[in-house]
């Protein structure tokens, strides 16, 4: 195969590079405007002013060089490394399609006309929470949205995703059922629980371990549970903060509950009985569930937000 000719940048380059004293290049690098003995004068000074480069070249510490290969090498083990975790999802996705989809394809096919989900859940974006592992839920049966916390904020609050998905959910595809999902150990109401009562703009919030500026998206988003908090703080004060932790993980999912019947959409449909508002806890240290469902009739939201559950149950 024939080299490519060279682009013009390439014979510059090469050009200026060449040791041969031949004023034709070396007037092509400085300009048409100079005579001969000043291109001459010119040459000479180029050439010193390259072995002045190449001697303080010479002089840097000779860990510099071995330091920057480091960096190449570190910089292409990442590079190799993202590599394999995408071959990695690549051959998961080919299993799923090889064992899942094609083996089920009528099901799937039925799905790309249209949804009919009977579950809404709304679960936290923990990544060690995934309802469809630990509730085996399959594609088209539950509809779902995934926030810090898994936190409902009031309608009164205004737009914001969880609101929107749960307007589509109730009032588009007509689902009969939203499970609230809270789990152990989670970062955003540990950041709720470690908030004080009132603070200045240049408070923090602890989560998981790290400090957070008090005016941080995730202190804004996760205040959504303060009345959880609150009562948390009234009816376990004499417990450690981990166990208060624990406590304010389940009440959080009740007050989400409540705060779903501040939708007068979905406040219609509970009272009509086609719609019904459960609540779960996930235990991923021994693997454990428990869930429950608003009693809508026993539970009175007016006052003292009194809230009755039934249906309750321990999976374990």
């Amino acid at each position: 195969m024939a080299a490519p000719s060279p682009t013009p940048f390439s014979r510059l380059f090469n050009s200026s590079v060449d040791a041969r004293p031949t004023s034709l290049k070396t007037a092509t690098i400085l300009g048409p405007k100079l005579k001969s003995g000043e291109t001459e004068q010119a040459h000479l000074r180029l050439l010193t002013s390259f072995k002045h480069l190449k001697f303080k070249a010479s002089k840097e510490p000779p860990g510099l060089t071995q330091q920057l290969d480091n960096r190449k090498l570190e910089s292409l083990t990442e590079s190799e490394n993202g590599c394999d975790l995408f071959e990695d999802l690549k051959h998961r996705f080919l299993r799923f399609k090889r064992r899942k989809f094609k083996e089920n394809l009528d099901h799937f096919q039925n799905l790309a006309q249209g949804q009919a989900p009977k579950f809404m859940i709304i679960a936290c974006a923990d990544s060690r929470v995934c309802p469809s592992i630990i509730l085996g839920f399959q594609p088209g049966e539950a509809f779902m949205v995934r926030n810090v916390a898994n936190l409902v904020p009031t309608f009164e609050s205004g737009p914001s995703e969880t609101n929107a998905a749960l307007e589509f959910a109730v009032n588009s595809l007509k689902v009969e059922n939203i499970l609230v999902i809270g789990h152990s150990c989670c970062g955003g109401i540990r950041a709720l629980m470690s908030m004080e009562d009132e603070v200045d703009s240049s408070a923090y919030v602890l989560l998981c371990g790290q400090t957070l500026p008090y005016s941080s998206f995730i202190r804004s988003w996760v205040v959504v549970g303060k009345n959880a908090r609150l009562i948390t703080k009234s009816a376990a004060s004499n417990l450690s903060f981990d166990q208060q932790c624990r406590h304010c993980e389940k009440e959080s999912v009740n007050h989400s509950l409540l705060n779903l019947l501040t939708y007068p959409w979905i406040e219609e449909k509970v009272a009509e009985g086609v719609l019904s508002l459960h609540g779960g806890y996930y235990d991923f240290i021994d693997c454990t569930f428990e869930k429950w469902t608003l009693d809508y009739k026993a539970s009175n939201r007016e006052k003292n937000s009194r809230f009755a559950v039934k249906n309750q149950f321990y999976w374990c």
